[in-house]
């Protein structure tokens, strides 16, 4: 098991390109189980979830060639539908969380689906009532064996239909959206998600012969058609990491510039970073954040203590949290953070404040997060990554920390941050891989 040894309290200088985004990358390449003609995908990132989708596809009988580092080929003129009930579709499927999206292609297609228990992070419950309460009313009936760990969902008659969606869930919109472009009639979708990527994938399926409208709102009809042909498609910059970059560069002191962010997809992202107080500034189509000493955590407008919270598109999303959080502990002011979504997700600020930070875990979803306004340096400790997030957060202060951190199960990491060790050296950072 690998982990990252960090020297923090170096300053950082540079420019950095984020990678494209792993949560559009796992719907995306989903998609292009709904037809036989080629589809061409660019800006995938190099990360360990993507990378294990990809290879189910490949062991699926997709045909996939990789033409550039970034950019492959995905053909699946012959899915071997008995590879659903097998061990090594259990092993494989079971250990990525974005396995589930194969579920709405397949049900589309093929009028039948398995799926093990998803894997992923542990963050809490992470429901899939969404997909398939939206499957059951476009026909489909599905039931769960709990001897083997599968779902088995039979659609041999999908019909379009109205929808309303117990919640927005990006995954959950996603899924039944693929599901209901080769349903039989029209199927509205309320309550649908309508982040960038979702926006994306129906784009994308527009291009393919879909015909869904509404795009962008959180109503959505789908008319369904016979079949969807190729296309091309380029994924968008992950959000998440350009907020990791922001975050990055405030709690080092650091003058960074964060290349190609499409900003107009980032929603209200860069004006909660400048609720914290971080300088930040849009040159063309880049972020462009300035070295400073001190940044100060605005209140609300009667005086009282800045809440940040996450909620569904265009509310601040919930990946950022973590980083918020930290950037918060070397802030000048008093920040609540509320994690709305996941009940486990806060639960890495025990390693914070063994690094001397000032946090109230107020309860599952809420922490208090006095901030210290760099007079007293976090310290570097040993640690372990329990997610995704979380262990980018601990990253950014291991970075920003006096001393040396050993960051453990970076693997967690590398599940979402493509090379991040390399990139940031780059930059100036002091990090090595140990085993």
């Amino acid at each position: 098991m690998g982990a990252f040894e960090i020297k923090g309290g170096k300053p950082l200088k540079g420019e950095i390109t984020p990678q494209g985004a792993k949560n559009e990358a796992l719907q995306i390449l989903s998609a292009v189980l709904l037809t036989d003609e080629k589809v061409t995908v660019s800006n995938i990132p190099d990360i360990v979830d993507v990378n294990k989708l990809i290879e189910l596809l490949g062991d699926m009988g997709v045909v996939v060639e990789r033409i550039a580092p970034d950019t492959y080929t995905f053909e699946a003129k012959k899915i071997d539908l008995d590879f659903f009930q097998s061990e090594t579709f259990k092993a494989k499927g079971g250990s990525l969380r974005g396995s589930i999206m194969i579920v709405g292609p397949l049900l589309a297609r093929f009028g039948k689906a398995a799926i093990p228990k998803p894997g992923g992070d542990k963050i809490g419950r992470r429901r899939l009532d969404t997909h398939f309460l939206g499957f059951e009313k476009l026909g489909a009936r599905f039931d769960y064996n709990p001897e083997n760990g599968f779902f088995n969902v039979d659609a041999s008659n999908l019909r379009g239909t109205y929808i309303l969606l117990d919640e927005a869930s990006v995954t959950g919109t996603a899924n039944v959206v693929m599901a209901a472009v080769l349903a039989k009639g029209t199927t509205t979708i309320y309550n649908a998600a309508c982040e960038p990527y979702l926006q994306q994938l129906c784009k994308m399926l527009n291009r393919m012969g879909a015909k869904i409208s509404g795009i962008g709102s959180n109503l959505l009809t789908i008319e369904g058609v016979d079949r969807l042909g190729g296309t091309e498609h380029r994924m968008l910059p992950d959000m998440i990491e350009i907020g990791s970059f922001i975050g990055l560069a405030a709690m080092t002191e650091s003058e960074i510039t964060i290349k190609n962010v499409h900003y107009d997809e980032l929603g209200m992202i860069p004006d909660v970073f400048k609720r914290l107080g971080i300088k930040l500034e849009r040159r063309g189509d880049d972020i462009y954040v300035p070295a400073q000493k001190h940044y100060e955590i605005e209140t609300f407008i009667d005086g009282s203590i800045m809440t940040i919270a996450d909620a569904p598109w265009p509310g601040f999303t919930p990946d950022l949290l973590s980083i918020v959080l930290v950037i918060a502990t070397q802030a000048k002011g008093s920040v609540l953070i509320h994690q709305k979504m996941f009940e486990s997700r806060l639960f890495f600020v025990d390693k914070l404040i063994d690094m001397g930070a000032q946090i109230i875990l107020c309860d599952p979803h809420r922490a208090t997060v006095i901030g210290l306004d760099k007079q007293v340096q976090l310290r570097g400790i040993k640690m372990t990554s329990p997610d995704i997030r979380a262990g980018v957060s601990l990253l950014i202060a291991a970075l920003s920390a006096n001393g040396t951190s050993t960051i453990y199960n970076i693997e967690q990491i590398e599940r979402g941050y493509q090379h991040i060790d390399e990139r940031l050296k780059a930059l100036g950072a002091d990090i090595k891989r140990v085993e």
